[in-house]
């Protein structure tokens, strides 16, 4: 029985990129819609937030000097590429996957409604939700609390490269070990890098928990799911 009816699910666009330099690694892209894949086949709804790094780090050194707000907008359509590219390999998979952008592109995907993306949710479609918040200045670590909270899920799902959070970091501390849960009262103390600033004080604001699991681990994403000890809980 899973533990979560509705999760949010918030990939990093460098996610995608495999062991490439930048752009989508299509083995990696199949490997994560087929972990989603068995999520939804237990019945959890799920949405998505997906970033735009592994496009906008190849025009990054373009963008320096470039104004901040410019250079955002960038980062968001980038997202939208990787939501399209995410639905339709979702699609060739045998799920249904529907896009909605924080800003308006209509000949390409569907602007963001909330009563829509509830809608597509309860129908058992997953939703991606592309262009981060449509703001300029607020990462896709913000959209991903902001929409977690705006649908009702009950959980945030980070997913990264590392299977949680730390005491210190692994790659450089070989005595480093994993915080199976801590509150958000202890990670602000301990400085624990778990989303972006903005994002983990809504997160915490609602109420709303937070996973951070490795998503380049087999089956971690069930695991998650069903409630095993998998990742780093963060909660209230």
């Amino acid at each position: 029985m899973p533990a979560y009816k509705r999760i949010l699910l918030k990939l990093s666009g460098e996610a995608l990129m495999g062991d490439d330099a930048y752009g989508i690694n299509r083995a990696t892209i199949v490997r994560m819609v087929r972990e989603v894949q068995e999520v939804t086949a237990l019945g959890v709804e799920v949405a998505v937030v997906i970033g735009g790094g592994n496009i906008f780090r190849g025009v990054a050194g373009g963008s320096v000097g470039m104004d901040r707000a410019t250079a955002d907008y960038m980062g968001m359509l980038a997202t939208v590429m990787n939501a399209l590219a995410l639905a339709d390999t979702m699609r060739l998979e045998g799920l249904t996957a529907r896009v909605m952008s924080a800003i308006a592109i209509e000949q390409v995907v569907e602007s963001y409604v909330r009563p829509k993306a509830l809608q597509y949710l309860e129908e058992g479609k997953i939703v991606i939700f592309a262009a981060g918040t449509g703001n300029p200045f607020f990462t896709t670590d913000t959209a991903a609390a902001l929409r977690g909270a705006e649908i009702g899920a009950e959980i945030v799902l980070k997913a990264t490269k590392v299977d949680g959070v730390y005491t210190a970091d692994p790659k450089k501390d070989p005595s480093a070990t994993r915080y199976a849960s801590v509150s958000f009262d202890e990670a602000i103390a301990k400085n624990l890098q778990v989303l972006d600033a903005t994002a983990f004080a809504l997160c915490r604001d609602q109420k709303l928990p937070i996973k951070v699991f490795s998503i380049f681990k087999p089956g971690a994403l069930r695991r998650v799911v069903m409630g095993e000890d998998e990742g780093t809980l963060v909660h209230v």
